[in-house]
């Protein structure tokens, strides 16, 4: 049984974190090999939505965790170390509005305000904040290029990794706010009990 748990996410950064794995030592064919099992006691990983890797590793339910920056940014409040950058799942936060003349600017200058829709309430409201702008944020769980396309907000912040969604839908970058690839976090108390074996990993995760 492995002397590490690792929180791994499912979605777009999972095969790219199993491959990650396997090149550092750790076996991931029992993973690869069940879709409905989330805890893998032999090779120590526990699988989860990327939003919720932050909650297990800060409660120590995982020693080490990999996730988004979006979501390390969207849950700044979370007691976990940040370790390394690890390259892969390339992203970029934008602000994002109807393609031709910018409502955005135009709202802002017109009413000193500006309707933004989003699944990140806290990096809008935080982007907005120190850019000294004022933004009433609506937070969506579905599809937010619907948002602008309907009148409802002038316009979104979101995540876009080739832009094509945003195309598609007659959007445009206006802004971008952060980039954002797949992060190695550590709790914290783990970082100092287990820190032998997290600086074994972290050795042989510069070599690869």
């Amino acid at each position: 049984m492995s002397e590490l748990r690792i929180a791994v996410p499912r979605g777009a950064l999972f095969t790219d974190t199993l491959d990650l794995l396997d090149r550092l030592g750790i076996d991931t064919e029992e993973v690869r090999e069940n879709d409905r099992k989330l805890l893998f006691e032999q090779s120590g990983i526990v699988t989860m939505r990327p939003s919720d890797v932050p909650t297990y590793v800060e409660a120590g339910a995982a020693d080490l965790g990999i996730t988004g920056k979006d979501v390390l940014m969207e849950q700044s409040e979370r007691e976990v170390y940040e370790l390394v950058d690890l390259g892969y799942g390339y992203c970029r936060m934008v602000l994002a509005s109807v393609a031709g003349k910018d409502r955005t600017a135009e709202a802002l200058r017109r009413l000193g305000v500006v309707r933004i829709a989003t699944k990140y309430p806290r990096i809008a409201s935080r982007h907005f904040l120190q850019t000294g702008r004022q933004a009433e944020i609506v937070e969506v769980k579905g599809s937010v290029e619907l948002a602008p396309l309907t009148g409802l907000v002038e316009g979104i912040v979101d995540l876009t990794a080739t832009g094509t969604t945003l195309r598609e839908n007659g959007l445009v970058v206006r802004e971008e706010i952060a980039v954002c690839t797949a992060r190695l976090i550590a709790n914290p108390v783990a970082h100092k009990l287990r820190a032998r074996m997290i600086d074994g990993l972290l050795e042989r995760l510069s070599a690869v």
